[in-house]
């Protein structure tokens, strides 16, 4: 069974900081392109709901992203 990628992950800005370097791949394989359905901010982007930029999948905002 192959996995898809996020709808969100194009416009995603954990995309950006991790094309920047500034965010471990990890993230990426496991929400982007991993368990996305688990991540808070797909959870919050489909119910309509503002999020900082810079809150990591887990729910876990930081701050040195901003």
């Amino acid at each position: 069974m192959s996995q898809k990628v996020c709808k969100w992950y194009p416009v995603c800005p954990l995309k950006f900081y991790y094309e920047q370097g500034r965010l471990d791949e990890k993230w990426i394989k496991n929400y982007c392109m991993g368990d996305w359905e688990c991540c808070i901010r797909y959870q919050m982007e489909e119910r309509g709901e503002l999020h900082p930029d810079y809150m990591l999948p887990n729910g876990e905002v930081r701050e040195e992203l901003a």
